[in-house]
C-alpha cells in the first residue's frame, strides 16, 4: 500500500459512515438536512473515486470488487440526493439503503485487500473490524455535528433526535476503542509482521504518530462525547454542537493517523 491509500480510505469511510447514520435520523429533521448530508457524502465518495490509487482498479480481486461496490454506492447516493423532496418519494429509502449496503461492501472489500498480503483469516477479520468501526465513528460524529447545528434551522425539533445520534456516537466510540485495544494487543503479542515489530515501533521516534492517534482519535472523542451527552440532556443544543465541532476534528485527526499507521506498519489500529 502507498500513502495515497490514506486519503482514499479516509474519504470512503467518512462518506459511507454518513450514509449509514442518515438511516438513523428521523424524517422530521427535514428534507434539507438529508439533502445536505447526502450531497456532502456523495462529494466525498466522488473525490475518493477521482483520487483512488493506481492499485484500485476494476477486476476480480478484492480491489476490483470494492471499486465496483463504491461506484454502485456513489451512484445510488446521487440518485437519492437528486430525488429527495422532489419525485418518487417511495423509492428514496431504497436508494439510501442501497448506497449504505454497497458502501459497507466497499469497506469490507477494502479491508480484505489491505490484509491480502498476510493471507490470514485472522488478519482479514481484524482489519474488517477496524475499518467498520472507523466508518461508524466518522459517520456518527459528522452526522451528530450537523444535526446539532440543524437546531438553528429548525428550533422546534425534539431534543430526542440529537440524543439518539449522540448515543450512537458514544457507542461507536466505545466499540472503536475496544477494537483498537484488541488490535494493539494482537499486533504486540501474536502478529507476524514485517520489520522489527509493532512493540518497537510504538516505543520508537515514529511511534509519536501512534500516541497522537490514541490521544486525539480515542481519548479525546470519548471525553467529548460524554460532554455532548450531558449538554444534550439539559437541552443545550448550541453547547452540544460546539463540542461536536471539536469532537469531529479530533476524530478526523485520529482516523487519518490510523490509516497512516496501517500503511506504515500493516497494523489496522
Amino acid at each position: 500500500m502507498t500513502l495515497s491509500f490514506v486519503l482514499f480510505l479516509f474519504l470512503v469511510h467518512l462518506g459511507v459512515g454518513i450514509v449509514l447514520t442518515l438511516l438513523l435520523v428521523e424524517k422530521v429533521a427535514g428534507v434539507k438536512f438529508f439533502r445536505f448530508n447526502s450531497g456532502f457524502a456523495a462529494t466525498l465518495l466522488l473525490i475518493a473515486l477521482a483520487m483512488r490509487p493506481d492499485e484500485v482498479a476494476l477486476g476480480s480481486g478484492a480491489h476490483g470488487i470494492g471499486l465496483a461496490a463504491l461506484i454502485c454506492s456513489t451512484g445510488s447516493l446521487l440518485v437519492y440526493w437528486a430525488t429527495i423532496g422532489r419525485v418518487l418519494a417511495w423509492l428514496r429509502p431504497v436508494w439510501l439503503w442501497l448506497a449504505g449496503l454497497s458502501g459497507v461492501g466497499t469497506v469490507v472489500a477494502q479491508a480484505i485487500a489491505a490484509a491480502g498480503d498476510a493471507g490470514s483469516l485472522l488478519v482479514a477479520g481484524v482489519t474488517v473490524a477496524s475499518f467498520l468501526t472507523s466508518m461508524a465513528l466518522l459517520g456518527g460524529t459528522s452526522t451528530a455535528m450537523v444535526l446539532g447545528h440543524w437546531y438553528l434551522v429548525l428550533p422546534s425539533m425534539e431534543i430526542s433526535l440529537l440524543q439518539s445520534i449522540v448515543k450512537f456516537h458514544i457507542g461507536a466510540t466505545i466499540l472503536r476503542i475496544l477494537v483498537v485495544a484488541g488490535v494493539v494487543w494482537w499486533a504486540i503479542t501474536a502478529a507476524d509482521l514485517p520489520g522489527p515489530g509493532f512493540a518497537r515501533y510504538v516505543l520508537s521516534l515514529d511511534g509519536v504518530f501512534f500516541w497522537q492517534r490514541i490521544l486525539f482519535g480515542l481519548l479525546g472523542p470519548v471525553v467529548l462525547a460524554y460532554m455532548t451527552w450531558e449538554t444534550a440532556k439539559i437541552r443545550s443544543t448550541q453547547s452540544a454542537t460546539g463540542i461536536l465541532y471539536v469532537d469531529f476534528f479530533t476524530v478526523i485527526v485520529g482516523e487519518v493517523l490510523a490509516k497512516y499507521i496501517l500503511v506504515a506498519t500493516s497494523v489496522p489500529v
